[in-house]
């Protein structure tokens, strides 16, 4: 193997009550695919600011190209051939694709303007490496979550960076989208081009990754080659403990009907029927752009309905509102929980309690003591990782993070409980954590409706499962007759009958 061009050894970070890194150490090679593995706050995004010069070290060294190095900031690392794709994106949607690749280094006569033709030639470059069909000259803003990830990667790309720095890339992509991002990585490759590969989809890691660095708690537990380990050894190595079963799905006698959806036609969607039972898991299935958020959220009140029928307890509702969803007891916990569920610069305590404020409130005026009570409550039952229950949610790591929201929408007390990805950008520890918990609600007698792009994790988690094409359903499944290969048929526009076939 050749020499590290990027070394950081025994880095140490603390934080009032958390210490975030405890000699992290990483090796990045030339030309080879460098995976950092971890759960959810095990250091991997704080030891990347550290790189980057967001957050300053309090102790260890960095060396980059056989110097010491010590960066002041994000252009300061860009301008050493450093380069981070976030997985928070950086972008402005009002501006043009270009401008975002470009903005702050545009190119310029020598009289000081902007060389827009040689601007848009070279992002639409860029765009062309990675198989994206738009014009440089399209507003951001008019592009899919997907389509501004890889403006995102491009904007990385146009540095012509030594070592890149991918968190979670693949997040928000097409399967087809994921297969340019791959085919630009071993293009990165073959150049000599360092790079670290973050994520928590295992499949990708032996499928792109050569070698592999994994923290746990903010240490470093070890590095290998991925040709010498396997899931479950990795798996192992990231939480410190074997992870017996990774779907554990419980059986619950069904209650009665508890939501019945018919003919529901709405934004995105198109003639929907289906119903759903007490202490049923319902998983929704489908590709991208099929419409299943969508379907979501106009039975939530998110979306309208232009027509069909929604009946919740053998009455029907009409929610115009996500305010009118959560009246009726229907809580939808967003795939955008950054977007959508959470204020990053309020406490975990104020996220928590904002939808339940009427829960919580007497005579106008909030209840702090209950408040309190409850909140500490879902930190005991979440297991979620935070100092106090003032701490800045912001702060906290994706997977807790994510408890929050879901806890956020237990709260109201619903009688639904929508959860669209519930475990995305979510490490295996903390999945395993929410699958848990989703099956003590399930026991408790809550109706559930998964929404996963993960189908193991549909299959592993559902009692039976919608397929979506197009804004309609095209299958449906009791869990013991569904397989992978039965939803994508499904999910493609295969019709029942054919899939049965």
């Amino acid at each position: 193997m050749n020499q590290a061009i990027l070394q950081l050894a025994d880095i140490e970070k603390a934080f009032p009550g958390v210490k975030a890194l405890d000699k992290a150490s990483l090796n990045v090679y030339p030309g080879r695919v460098m995976a950092l593995m971890g759960e959810n706050g095990a250091g991997k995004s704080t030891l990347m600011k550290v790189l980057t010069g967001i957050y300053s070290k309090d102790s260890g060294s960095i060396a980059y190209q056989g110097s010491t190095a010590s960066f002041k900031g994000p252009r300061d690392s860009q301008e050493a051939g450093i380069s981070i794709i976030h997985q928070e994106l950086n972008l402005i949607p009002e501006l043009t694709i270009a401008e975002n690749i470009f903005l702050g280094r545009e190119f310029t006569s020598k009289f000081g303007r902007i060389q827009w033709d040689q601007m848009y030639q070279e992002a639409d470059q860029l765009l062309a490496r990675l198989n994206v069909k738009h014009s440089s000259k399209t507003l951001l803003g008019d592009l899919s979550l997907g389509e501004q990830q890889m403006v995102e990667i491009a904007k990385a790309l146009s540095f012509k960076s030594k070592v890149i720095i991918m968190d979670e890339p693949t997040d928000a992509l097409t399967d087809t989208e994921t297969e340019s991002l791959f085919a630009v990585i071993r293009e990165l490759r073959e150049q000599g081009c360092g790079i670290v590969y973050i994520s928590h989809r295992l499949k990708e890691i032996f499928q792109i990754c050569d070698d592999i660095t994994v923290l746990r708690d903010g240490k470093f537990i070890g590095e290998c080659e991925v040709a010498n380990t396997d899931e479950d050894g990795l798996i192992e190595m990231m939480v410190g403990r074997k992870l017996e079963e990774q779907y554990p799905r419980v059986d619950v006698r069904h209650g009665d009907t508890c939501l019945e959806v018919k003919g529901l036609t709405g934004s995105g969607v198109h003639d929907i029927s289906f119903n759903l039972k007490r202490g049923e898991i319902l998983g929704v299935s489908g590709l991208m752009g099929a419409g299943r958020t969508e379907l979501m959220k106009v039975i939530y009140g998110a979306l309208p309905s232009e027509r069909g029928v929604i009946n919740l307890n053998n009455r029907t509702i009409n929610p115009v509102s996500p305010q009118d969803g959560l009246a009726n007891g229907i809580a939808y916990i967003s795939e955008d929980r950054k977007g959508d569920g959470l204020v990053l610069g309020l406490s975990v305590k104020e996220n928590m309690s904002l939808s339940a404020l009427d829960k919580i409130t007497k005579g106008g005026r909030i209840q702090h003591d209950a408040e309190a009570i409850a909140v500490e409550d879902f930190i005991r039952l979440f297991n979620i990782k935070t100092p106090t229950r003032e701490q800045i949610i912001g702060n906290l790591s994706g997977g807790n993070q994510q408890k929050v929201a879901i806890a956020k929408g237990l709260m109201t007390k619903p009688t639904v409980l929508i959860l669209d990805e519930p475990t995305r950008g979510v490490d295996v520890g903390a999945k395993k954590e929410i699958y848990q918990l989703i099956n003590k609600f399930k026991a408790d007698g809550m109706s559930i409706i998964l929404v996963s792009s993960e189908m193991p994790e549909v299959l592993g988690m559902s009692d039976r499962i919608l397929v979506m094409h197009e804004g309609q359903i095209s299958g449906e499944f009791e869990a013991h007759e569904a397989d992978q290969e039965k939803l994508m048929a499904c999910a493609v526009g295969k019709k029942i009958n054919e899939v049965a076939a």
